[in-house]
């Protein structure tokens, strides 16, 4: 399957979230707003923060959804499976890609505030480590960039973000370790070296 490069994920998705924001406006006015103090980003807010994760088997290679965890090919710096969805990638040494620890950096500067430190999850927002397990990759991803509102809970579009969007590969695949249990909770022990062909994603991302 030809691989969505992020740079083109994001072009797609700013234009869901400017659909997303145009029809918002063009509600009635009589429709009841959610209160201010009450809202808080919670991607994949429909799993309750309690919801069991759907993991791995121990040793296995494929989440219970029938994702593929087996990194096949690598590209921007980042591995994917064989259906060109990323994927973490664990040495037997423990150390980790690159892309993993540059999810753990992203998702404690721009998610952990409302979804809590290593994706565990709070009071008001789910377990991103739980939600990853469950949701399909393309959907995490519509999710992130035009935002979700369910009930008093709104998380708000990424899609504009770059520190979080041009990273929110490297975020998923983040979440998706901590899901399995494959990575701890805290800063990953060992990573592997960033490479070119990443720093040149990331520039031509960030600076686009």
């Amino acid at each position: 399957m030809t691989h969505l490069t992020t740079a083109g994920l994001t072009a797609m998705f700013l234009a869901l979230a400017g659909h997303a924001y145009a029809q918002t406006a063009e509600q009635p006015a009589e429709t009841p707003a959610p209160a201010a103090t009450e809202a808080a980003p919670a991607a994949g807010a429909e799993a309750a923060a309690d919801a069991p994760a759907e993991t791995a088997e121990a040793g296995g290679t494929a989440l219970a959804n029938g994702m593929d965890l087996t990194p096949d090919k690598m590209e921007n710096g980042r591995w994917y499976n064989a259906e060109g969805v990323p994927v973490f990638k664990k040495e037997a040494d423990g150390t980790f890609d690159y892309a993993t620890f540059s999810g753990f950096r992203r998702y404690s500067a721009e998610c952990h505030v409302c979804h809590g430190p290593d994706g565990e999850g709070s009071t008001y927002a789910p377990a991103l480590k739980k939600s990853v397990l469950r949701l399909d990759y393309y959907d995490f991803l519509e999710i992130a960039a035009s935002g979700k509102q369910e009930g008093n809970l709104v998380m708000p579009a990424f899609g504009t973000n770059k520190n979080a969007w041009c990273y929110i590969d490297d975020i998923y695949v983040y979440l998706l370790a901590r899901g399995t249990e494959e990575l701890p909770r805290g800063r990953p022990a060992k990573r592997a070296d960033k490479s070119d062909e990443f720093t040149a994603q990331e520039d031509s991302c960030m600076n686009g």
